[in-house]
């Protein structure tokens, strides 16, 4: 038996979810989890359905009967086949929290990805990632070779197959040109609630001010930096008593569970672009579950 994932985008009307349910009914398909959204001020209709092809119906065989309710709607849509793992690059630069969390989670099957290198423009952590068995690439950033290191990064990325790049605390800024390239398929980790205390020492910035929470907001990367369409935040409380050391240390703990949320999230194909904004639907049942419990 086979397990997929449905998701639709489309102009708002009536009975599209019904249309959607009688179609996987009548090719043999158990719906397992659905969840869908109707936004008013845009008119814009979300679905994502996960469902087993339970008399063997495969994805090929979906997608062709499919058509006729693709075109009725104008959807955007796509089938996913829940056993492939999205293929990954993690770019990282000095601070290893988010690249350590999201090794852990990789290696015990609660992130059920590929991560098919990392890239670097250090070599702090070379070996840990050579550790895992994963290609580790260092390539330099300067304002003189800025092109032809974002050249040689993309050549990584797509001679990899890889699908999406999180930027795990890499403190470098991508090119105009990279991000609509890479649009949709880049996400990463602020170090703060946005729009709050962009750029530099956000936490000295928060720890100045008397904020009372700190947080991190991980999200799609575009030409607008920090502007991107935001997948998932999340804060913990502080006081007047912590120094702006702590509020560092808290942060990493935030700013890793996070990336790690966002980067569920969308290889689960919870996310859909929104505007300015996103959609981000519940997890399926189980999808959180390790091959390591305990």
């Amino acid at each position: 038996m086979s397990r997929f994932a449905l998701t639709v985008k489309c102009p708002s009307a009536r009975g599209i979810v019904a249309e959607v349910s009688t179609f996987l009914a009548e090719n043999g398909c158990n719906i397992l989890d659905a969840h869908q959204f109707d936004d008013m001020q845009t008119e814009n209709f979300f679905m994502r359905v996960a469902f087993d092809s339970e008399k063997g119906a495969t994805m090929e065989e979906l997608q062709a009967a499919f058509l006729p309710v693709v075109e009725r709607f104008g959807m955007e849509h796509a089938f996913h086949d829940a056993s492939e793992k999205m293929k990954v690059i993690i770019m990282v630069s000095r601070f290893g929290h988010c690249l350590n969390d999201l090794l852990y989670r990789w290696r015990i099957g609660a992130l059920p990805i590929d991560i098919v290198g990392v890239i670097s423009n250090h070599m702090d952590y070379q070996k840990v990632v050579v550790n895992h068995d994963i290609p580790f690439h260092c390539i330099k950033v300067t304002k003189e070779n800025k092109p032809q290191a974002e050249a040689q990064q993309m050549a990584i990325v797509e001679e990899s197959g890889a699908e999406l790049i999180v930027l795990a605390r890499y403190m470098q800024v991508l090119s105009d040109r990279m991000c609509q390239k890479m649009s949709g398929r880049i996400i990463n980790i602020h170090h703060s609630f946005l729009p709050s205390f962009k750029g530099a020492n956000p936490y000295k910035q928060a720890y100045e001010r008397g904020v009372k929470f700190i947080g991190a907001t991980s999200h799609y990367v575009t030409a607008d930096l920090d502007e991107g369409p935001i997948i998932e935040q999340d804060i913990v409380r502080v006081t007047h008593a912590q120094s702006a050391g702590d509020y560092v240390s808290l942060g990493r703990d935030v700013e890793s569970l996070v990336l790690s949320r966002a980067v569920h999230a969308h290889i689960h194909h919870r996310v859909f672009l929104n505007g300015n904004k996103t959609v981000v639907f519940p997890a399926s049942p189980g999808s959180y579950k390790s091959e390591r419990m305990g």
